[in-house]
């Protein structure tokens, strides 16, 4: 079977399910609907894992499928694009997706019946997530990656306001597409300069236009292939929450928790790290974009880390922690690290969505709580629940052997050592992100499973191990979290098997611009020896996982609760999230909606209406002036005229009777009169 002709398939299997179920699926038991929507993203899965395999065999490793003319004007068809980047997306999105899919059967047994619209609309709207998520990585071009990247947004509207009748969910629900707005507009903008720039919007033909002779880095000032690397970006900080646009993405815990961990893990939040990968010849162009990127990232990452530190909601804790870890990302692709970026989004996936799943297992077992002050000691009555978000939380601290040290110690690498766009500013902002990280999560591990039970006693009376629909997407999870990580093992370890295999696979998207590779071809060599300094800071982020994990052991383990530090000036600053919420509530909110908007109401009311009611008076009196001239000037002048020869042909009409028989008299008459004078004349 080819399975690379196939892959418009991929997307249109979870369309199918999303089609059936949003038409067909009140009439559909739980049974079915479970069947249905998690085999439609295995069916992807698989469709996906065969068309890897065969791209693998091709020597140029991309493939292409033009279904149809879409966009002659902008010389855009609707077409499908496997290469490397879109191939490592497609496994994430199906298998991560697959998984939560199976998860959420046990964790939404619990949904009112079929008929009464809970379960098979939230499998119908996770199955569109699935399908808008494939058509952005596998679109090949950017106004079909704008389809799926506008479908995402839909879709996490929809599914973290699936709680409708809980006002924090629908607010949520609207914070997250509003704000997601913002970040899209700079996305549209970017496109169109990008298309005046290029002449395309086709992936292929924009990177190649790119990397031609015609187009050299701006070095020296900020552009306009820098203006439209930063509009792009601006996207990407609205869907991939970074400052300023972060502030929806800790709210999309409202939904369901299989719908948070698809969005953290999975798909949405990925899409803008994705999008500035696939641009990466742009951005490769553009080394003053690249270190906004870079900074942002930095900034964002220590700011999310700094408010996890302190949060009691198990799953608020995990929302900044996706903030934190998407910082990462953008670190490294503003570091011109694109692969490592990709890297550590892939590992993300694993450790991530099993520790969003792990907690909605906890909250399954506590029976909906999700305070962390009111658990502990849940180890032993959910052991497999613990035994996975232990390895995780291992992994996302950065502990050596599992998936999350080897990307996050070559983010850092990369921050300290690459070429032009490294800094060792931003290292220690990422070295501190890192001690921070452990802590907090190493904290929410102490106060979730360790210590005394601090619930009441019926909750602790309930507490039991999830069902296997739950566990086994853990299970599987959990030995992703240990392994996936070594496909892309730092270069000191060695260069020969699988261990530089994602580096070396997805080099060929990641051509860089001519001088920015030749620069980095440059550094490598002189620094490919020397091996000394990354294996001395490797040991200090080791040190720093190790020491947030002790610090958060000592506090929340070994001290006493009256005696844990929750005073100060900063706590209830970070409790409070920086109070960036509330500044926003003041400017935007409360601001625009009552301030600012009785303010425009009386622009509208005194500036617009006034204009337009003026030049309405305006329009009156020039009209009745129009008027008056009108009949006194022009049609004055013409009865004037015909008044005149009127009188003067007064006289005549007296001959011109229009009778035979007086003319013929008239003529008689002057016959006799020249008779007469010519008698009497004589």
């Amino acid at each position: 079977m080819n399975f690379l002709d196939l892959i418009w398939l991929i997307p249109i299997l979870p369309l199918c399910g999303a089609a059936i179920m949003l038409l067909f699926g009140r009439n559909l038991s739980k049974t079915v609907v479970s069947i249905i929507c998690p085999g439609a993203v295995l069916g992807s899965f698989i469709l996906s894992l065969g068309a890897v395999i065969q791209l693998a065999g091709l020597k140029e490793r991309t493939h292409q499928v033009v279904l149809f003319e879409w966009l002659p004007q902008l010389h855009v068809d609707f077409g499908y694009l496997l290469d490397p980047l879109s191939s490592v997306m497609i496994l994430v999105v199906t298998g991560i997706g697959f998984l939560i899919h199976v998860y959420a059967t046990g964790y939404m047994a619990h949904e009112h019946g079929p008929r009464h619209g809970g379960y098979y609309r939230f499998f119908g709207y996770l199955n569109l997530f699935v399908f808008f998520m494939l058509t952005l990585v596998l679109a090949n071009n950017y106004p079909l990656l704008f389809v799926g990247w506008e479908g995402v947004g839909l879709c996490s509207y929809l599914l973290i306001g699936f709680y409708f009748h809980k006002k924090s969910a629908g607010d949520a629900g609207k914070k997250a597409f509003i704000v997601n707005r913002i970040g899209d507009a700079g996305f549209i903008l970017g496109m169109f300069f990008l298309f005046q720039v290029t002449g395309s919007l086709r992936f292929t033909e924009v990177t190649d236009a790119l990397r031609s002779a015609r187009f050299g880095p701006e070095v020296t000032h900020f552009g306009i292939l820098s203006l439209t690397a930063l509009l792009l970006f601006i996207g990407a900080t609205g869907k991939s929450a970074q400052l300023p646009l972060y502030v929806w993405l800790p709210d999309a815990m409202e939904g369901p928790t299989p719908v948070s961990a698809l969005i953290h893990a999975a798909t949405m939040v990925t899409a803008g790290v994705y999008m500035c990968a696939r641009s990466n010849a742009l951005f490769a162009l553009t080394p003053e974009t690249s270190h906004i990127v870079a900074a942002v990232g930095a900034c964002t990452a220590i700011f999310a880390a700094s408010i996890g530190l302190v949060q009691n909601d198990i799953k608020r804790v995990l929302a900044y922690s996706t903030v934190s870890q998407l910082g990462y990302m953008f670190l490294a692709v503003g570091v011109g690290a694109y692969w490592v970026g990709v890297f550590h989004l892939y590992t993300h996936a694993f450790f991530k969505a099993l520790l969003f799943l792990g907690a909605g297992s906890v909250i399954h077992a506590m029976s909906g709580e999700q305070d962390m002050r009111n658990m502990g000691g849940l180890r032993n009555k959910i052991p497999i629940t613990f035994g996975t978000m232990f390895i995780a939380s291992l992994a996302i601290a950065g502990i050596p052997g599992l998936s999350g040290f080897f990307s996050k110690d070559e983010i850092l690498w990369q921050t300290w050592s690459a070429p032009e766009l490294g800094s060792k500013v931003l290292w220690v902002v990422g070295f501190l992100t890192a001690l921070m990280t452990a802590f907090y999560m190493w904290r929410l591990m102490f106060l979730t499973f360790f210590g005394e039970p601090r619930m009441d006693e019926k909750t602790k009376h309930h507490i039991h191990e999830s069902p296997k629909a739950m566990t086994i997407p853990l299970m599987v999870l959990a030995g992703g979290s240990v392994v996936a990580g070594w496909i892309g093992m730092p270069k000191v370890f060695g260069e020969n098997g699988f261990m530089q295999g994602l580096e070396h696979w997805l080099a060929p998207v990641f051509e860089s611009g001519k001088e920015v590779a030749h620069a980095a071809a440059e550094h490598g060599a002189a620094a490919h020896h020397d091996t000394t300094m990354e294996w001395v800071l490797m040991g200090v982020s080791i040190g720093a996982a190790l020491s947030g994990i002790f610090l958060a052991r000592h506090i929340y383990l070994r001290m006493k609760a009256e005696d844990r530090p929750t005073g100060g000036f900063i706590y209830p600053v970070l409790l409070n999230k920086w109070y960036v919420d509330e500044l926003y509530d003041f400017l935007f909110v409360n601001g625009l909606s009552k301030g600012g908007g009785t303010l425009m109401a009386k622009f509208d009311t005194n500036v617009i209406d006034g204009g337009v009611n003026g030049t309405a008076w305006l329009t009156r009196m020039v009209s009745r002036i129009s008027m008056w001239y009108d009949t006194w000037i022009v049609d004055g002048l013409v009865n004037l005229t015909a008044f005149t020869v009127r009188a003067l042909s007064f006289p005549v009409r007296f001959l011109q009777t229009g009778f035979l028989q007086s003319y013929a008299l008239v003529f008689m008459a002057g016959v006799l009169g020249i008779f007469g004078y010519f008698w009497w004349g004589r």
